[in-house]
């Protein structure tokens, strides 16, 4: 008899233990939803409890006066209790400390309590209080799990509110059980066998109970999991967005930089041109008077061939800002760059009568895209430029530099204008912030943050020694 029950309680705690085992190793093998702590515990707790009751079975003599080991399993019977309850509370609203507290010194108040009834009490008194204790807290959980179930519809706790209820049906009747007898239970022997059909059928609903929980730990692991993928290809979606509209504000910013030089470009242009015109007018009456020297052709040629470079110089220069290139990076000598993008801004930067100041010392190659960083540094000269020529000032004054720094290129572009509002520094780099309308700066500065950052560079803003705006630009360079 007595190996009996305890092989049920054994069988009982495996089963017990083979959920928890099975959770703690799908839980190590996703991160979207973790296992309540108080669900986990209780789990724990109860299979201990399980254990160590089955065990004092197999050795008790005197059920009236049991070992000391039936204070420490109902004790953990009392704790797995708890947290259950405290888990179900905790799907409707956070566990508060003063109810831990409280809940703790039950625990405190329960042990020497059952300890006494153990020594003092009999088999019948304590089974009773047990019942009283527990059904208690299935009528708690049960209020829990059906106001949760309002806002929350689950499979799952419908079927642990049935096991609550089943649980709490078995200890009513093993309250009954007990009131009813009419003798002193001793012996494991005299234990009445519907007594113990219903200690068994209580702690069978709880481990179904366990189950519950665990299949709404998965249900809400489902759920976060295609809530996840959508909120996923959201964000897909959003990249993909973003990148257009970014690919679209580049190109948009190539027009208005190179449109604020148009006018001075399509002069530069018309030089060259016009040169070239005349050249080929006085080519054409020499030959029709015949009275063309070979000094005479040599020279025409050579002009024409200089004008012509002149313009192609001019072309290859825009081209390359507008050109369409792939995003994929190549070896860029940065000084090249620099020179490349003042054969634009040369126009404008004579109609100014700007000075520019070249301090070219790196060395060093980047890995870049080149139509990128070229509108990096329009952006940068083009800003320079506009506001200098809206100055008053005896002098104004470009100065661009390059050095090599550890494990990068330091770029400056600075100029003697005012500067920019100290109010407005903070927010200079912002997309669509106001104190960039009013600095001048507008989208431009956003861009040339967004393209230094993606090539692992970063770019910032210092009053320049001159009282003029610094721009500091780092880029990592190639590594030998």
């Amino acid at each position: 008899m007595k190996l009996l029950i305890a092989l049920y309680f054994y069988i009982l705690a495996t089963i017990q233990l083979g959920l928890l085992l099975g959770v703690y190793h799908y839980y190590r093998s996703q991160s979207t939803v973790r296992p309540s702590p108080y669900w986990m515990g209780s789990l724990v707790v109860s299979i201990l409890a399980l254990t160590t009751f089955g065990t004092g079975i197999v050795t008790i003599e005197d059920v009236s006066k049991p070992e000391f080991n039936f204070t420490i399993a109902n004790s953990l019977f009392y704790i797995a209790a708890i947290l259950q309850f405290l888990f179900c509370r905790s799907l409707n609203r956070p566990i508060s400390r003063r109810l831990k507290y409280a809940f703790l010194l039950s625990v405190l108040i329960f042990i020497p309590s059952f300890e006494w009834m153990r020594i003092n009490g009999t088999f019948e008194s304590r089974t009773a209080i047990i019942c009283l204790i527990t059904g208690l807290f299935f009528i708690l959980q049960t209020f829990q799990l059906r106001s949760k179930r309002k806002t929350t519809p689950s499979q799952q706790l419908i079927y642990l509110q049935y096991a609550t209820t089943a649980e709490l049906f078995f200890a009513i009747g093993r309250l009954s059980v007990v009131i009813a007898s009419g003798f002193t239970i001793r012996q494991v022997e005299q234990i009445p066998q519907f007594l113990i059909l219903l200690t068994i059928m209580q702690i069978v609903m709880n481990t179904l109970a366990y189950i519950a929980i665990g299949g709404y730990w998965s249900e809400r692991i489902a759920l976060a999991s295609a809530q996840s993928q959508t909120e996923n290809e959201e964000i897909k979606a959003l990249l993909i967005e973003r990148e257009s509209l970014i690919s679209n504000l580049l190109k948009a910013n190539k027009t208005a930089a190179t449109g604020a030089l148009s006018a001075s470009i399509a002069h530069e242009l018309n030089q060259p041109l016009g040169a070239s015109q005349l050249n080929i007018q006085f080519l054409q009456k020499k030959l029709s008077e015949r009275n063309l020297t070979t000094e005479q052709y040599q020279e025409i040629l050579a002009a024409l061939l200089a004008d012509n470079q002149r313009a192609t110089n001019i072309i290859q220069s825009l081209r390359s800002i507008f050109s369409d290139g792939k995003i994929g990076v190549e070896r860029i000598d940065i000084v090249g760059l620099i020179e490349s993008v003042l054969k634009i801004a040369k126009p404008e930067i004579q109609a100014q009568s700007i000075q520019v100041v070249l301090r070219l010392e790196s060395k060093s190659f980047i890995n870049a895209n080149r139509g990128e960083i070229q509108q990096v540094l329009l952006n940068l000269i083009n800003n320079a430029i506009q506001v200098l020529g809206d100055k008053a000032l005896s002098s104004r004054t470009l100065q661009i530099e390059s050095r090599d720094v550890p494990e990068g290129i330091k770029l400056l572009v600075s100029d003697n204008g005012g500067g920019v509002p100290t109010d407005a520094q903070p927010h200079l780099f912002e997309l669509l912030s106001s104190s960039n309308k009013r600095s001048g700066m507008g989208l431009g500065l956003w861009l040339c943050h967004h393209i230094v950052s993606r090539h692992g560079g970063h770019i910032r803003y210092q009053d320049a020694p001159s009282g003029g705006a610094e721009f500091i630009v780092f880029l990592p360079s190639i590594q030998d």
